[in-house]
């Protein structure tokens, strides 16, 4: 587990790099604050007490996710090319099958190293915020509590909703974030999706949103976001999304719901 002087020395370096080039990196604080401390996730490099650089790892099943950020004025010195090795041994250790490079879309720092590693470009995700707009309730579509029973349910909805292969989408669904809502979309009674709400720092976020592919085109997944989103609201919480670019019915759902996009992330699929 990170300590809180960990956390707020992150923070900091964040605000810092942010400042610098206008961008906003996508560090999960979710995992952050959650971590269970059995493995090595996190990769500090310290300067007279003063944190300058940060990678951290987010395992998704058999895909991790790498994002770090160096002290602006502490670059150009092979820091985060040192952290950058460490998490690549430990990815090694741990047997990862995919390894994904998170870059805000507009860092020319971040653009700069990935051009001396051997990667590709794999897709851009939009993180998106609603913006007030009319909405109503449906009655026959509701959301319940995720629990046991729903497990091989979830398992399927990240196979054929987000092209998990079993075995990833089985070790992902048994990591749960303790403060995170699990919810299970039911229209007329009838278990057909799930949804994720996660507060964090005053913040909604709605995370693998998925219904089945039969159920897909009877306006669920529109009624189950109206209500969540209304509830949200009716929380006091401004409301946040993440959405794949290609993922273009899904970006016009949000659109057409009142999320607008304003932030990128770009991924590239680390080479061997």
């Amino acid at each position: 587990m990170l300590t809180s002087k960990q956390l707020t020395d992150i923070k900091e370096l964040q605000q810092a790099c942010e400042a610098s080039e206008s961008f906003e990196l996508k560090l999960n604080w979710d995992m952050l604050k959650t971590r269970a401390g059995k493995d090595k996730e996190d990769f500090f490099y310290y300067e007279d007490g003063k944190l300058v650089g940060f990678i951290g790892l987010y395992g998704f099943g058999n895909k991790v996710e790498i994002c770090g950020m160096v002290h602006p004025d502490f670059r150009r010195k092979g820091i985060f090319t040192r952290l950058f090795r460490e998490a690549l041994h430990e990815v090694s250790e741990k047997g990862y099958k995919k390894v994904l490079l998170n870059a805000p879309a507009n860092s020319k720092s971040a653009k700069g190293f990935l051009a001396t590693i051997s990667c590709k470009y794999s897709f851009s995700e939009y993180q998106m915020k609603w913006e007030e707009t009319e909405l109503d309730r449906s009655e026959d579509v509701t959301v319940r509590l995720s629990a046991a029973v729903d497990f091989e349910l979830e398992v399927q909805l990240e196979v054929q909703c987000f092209g998990f292969d079993e075995e990833e989408a089985r070790a992902y669904n048994n990591e749960r974030f303790a403060d995170d809502q699990y919810l299970i979309i039911l229209f007329n009674g009838e278990a057909v999706g799930k949804i994720r709400v996660s507060h964090l720092d005053g913040e909604a976020w709605i995370f693998g949103f998925a219904v089945l592919p039969e159920f897909q085109g009877k306006g669920i997944g529109r009624k189950t976001l109206t209500n969540i989103v209304i509830k949200e609201h009716e929380g006091g919480f401004p409301i946040f999304l993440e959405v794949e670019a290609k993922n273009a019915h899904a970006l016009r759902l949000y659109e057409s719901c009142g999320f607008r996009a304003y932030h990128s992330q770009d991924y590239y699929d680390l080479e061997d």
